[in-house]
């Protein structure tokens, strides 16, 4: 897809602060999907999101591996769910996903591959891949109009700050 773009990253305080751009660029009823391998980033990635929607404490973010949704109050309301240990779909969905997309938030997911068919049509897909000790690459891919705006927005503060 011609609207995807690919971001380096070279350090973790390098992924806190795409994150943040990306946070700060969000609007309400945003859905993140994260994908990558264990520790790929994705969850500093998260803290960094939590960051820019301007999250009281940001550290607190982690992952919420065995509680399936932490929940953060910033900007925008932020939901962040670890699909990693779900049995399938099925089990979020029951948990309210829908509702969760539609409140006005921001919904950040992480191992988001595992539910790929609750995720709304309209998300913005970020890969996270290894690319050495510190560095990983980020493939952004927009799913509709509204998560193209995020990136375009996203990739206009990334150009004004680099």
């Amino acid at each position: 897809m011609s609207d995807t773009h690919e971001i380096t990253s070279t350090s973790v305080d390098d992924t806190l602060a795409i994150g943040s751009r990306l946070g700060a660029a969000a609007q309400p009823n945003d859905v993140i999907a994260l994908t990558g391998p264990l520790g790929a980033g994705k969850t500093h990635f998260a803290k960094g999101i939590a960051a820019g929607l301007q999250v009281d404490d940001p550290r607190v973010v982690n992952s919420p591996t065995f509680v399936l949704v932490n929940e953060y109050a910033g900007r925008l309301h932020m939901y962040h769910v670890d699909a990693y240990r779900l049995a399938g779909p099925a089990e979020l969905a029951a948990l309210g996903f829908e509702d969760m997309c539609d409140a006005g938030g921001l919904v950040v997911v992480e191992w988001a591959d595992k539910i790929q068919d609750l995720l709304p049509a309209d998300s913005l897909s970020i890969e996270l891949a290894v690319t050495g000790e510190n560095s990983r690459q980020l493939r952004l891919t927009p799913g509709g109009p509204h998560s193209k705006q995020l990136l375009t927005e996203l990739m206009r503060i990334r150009n004004d700050t680099t």
